[in-house]
């Protein structure tokens, strides 16, 4: 199954790397496999240090944020004990791991990882077709260099209307944010 979460890495500055994935994970969480571009941070990151967090979080801005950059201002983080890692302090669940194999030979990398800390810090805010229609807006908005316009603006549109009929503030924030991008981004520049 896989799980749309975020992930964080440490930057070689010691920084936090945050990033939407969907790693495939088993339903006991106790591995996951994750398959990032090998032109990502979060690649570059996984390869250099071999260990990360992944945070199930219902934060759809940060969702939104991460996935068309860095997030601002940025989230607040704890240090994370078990791996060199940085653990976002609003996330529902997190899930320390360490990679225990890299294939990099296909340009999406596979990496198999082993859970080796997890904690709770909040409940789960509950199920939301808005909050589900900014996710599925993300996830387009990351692949703007590989879909054509024409489909990107159509699904934008159909998830629009769920946004507008079930969202909340902070579902209509992040979808505006990734509306403006998405344009910006199909939009030629002279």
């Amino acid at each position: 199954m896989i799980l749309e979460g975020i992930v964080t890495t440490v930057q070689p500055d010691g920084s936090a790397n945050v990033s939407p994935m969907g790693p495939i994970v088993d339903i006991a969480m106790q591995f996951l496999v994750l398959r990032p571009f090998q032109t990502s941070t979060t690649y570059a990151n996984l390869k250099r240090t071999g260990q990360g967090v992944l945070h199930v979080s219902d934060d759809v801005e940060l969702f939104a944020q991460a996935a068309i950059g860095q997030p601002n201002p940025a989230p607040r983080l704890l240090p994370a004990t078990n791996v060199e890692g940085w653990i976002l302090a609003d996330a529902c669940r997190w899930y320390a791991f360490r990679v225990v194999r890299l294939d990099d030979s296909q340009p999406r990398t596979h990496i198999e990882a082993e859970v080796v800390d997890r904690g709770t810090l909040r409940d789960f805010f509950g199920f939301n077709r808005g909050k589900h229609a900014v996710i599925e807006a993300a996830i387009l908005a990351t692949r703007v260099a590989l879909l054509p316009a024409e489909e990107i603006a159509r699904d934008f549109e159909r998830l629009g209307v769920l946004v507008d009929k079930t969202g909340g503030p902070a579902e209509h924030r992040a979808f505006d944010l990734l509306r403006e991008y998405v344009q910006t981004q199909a939009s030629p520049t002279d």
